[in-house]
């Protein structure tokens, strides 16, 4: 793997509508406001758009670690919740709660699961790359 990687998104919006998100080989985005800053709320935002990256990185980065020490899982979930807050006179997320449950096999080892989890949550480059406090809640259930 060689550094850096180069990540082109590109956004084009008129002065009403959706903004429109795009990327090489993957299917444009609709974003908008999000109903707290007068959006319509039935499509992404910004704001939403930060939360699923968080998420989404969260679950790959345990995927790659599960993998790499050869972990069984029948599941991860991840809900992340974004505190947007105003912070001397800035808009600014000010916290990441990330809340995961992991369902692993009978007679799988809980222990070193939620291990895994704590792993994937120093490691998630997007988590690393943002200035804002980030909170795990990991739950993991043996069935």
């Amino acid at each position: 793997m060689n550094f850096p990687h180069h990540y082109v998104v590109a956004a084009a919006c008129r002065p009403e509508g959706v903004v429109r998100l795009s990327a090489a080989g993957v299917p444009e985005l609709a974003s908008q406001p999000p109903k707290q800053f007068g959006g319509p709320g039935d499509v992404w935002s910004p704001e939403d758009l930060l939360c699923a990256a968080v998420a989404d990185c969260f679950c790959l980065s345990f995927r790659a670690i599960a993998a790499a020490s050869k972990f069984s899982y029948n599941d991860l979930e991840c809900e992340v919740t974004g505190t947007l807050d105003r912070v001397e006179r800035a808009m600014l997320f000010t916290e990441f709660k990330v809340v995961a449950r992991l369902t692993l096999p009978a007679g799988a080892d809980a222990d070193r699961g939620h291990k895994l989890l704590e792993k994937a949550e120093q490691t998630c480059l997007v988590t690393n790359s943002l200035k804002s406090a980030v909170h795990l809640e990991a739950s993991v259930v043996v069935q």
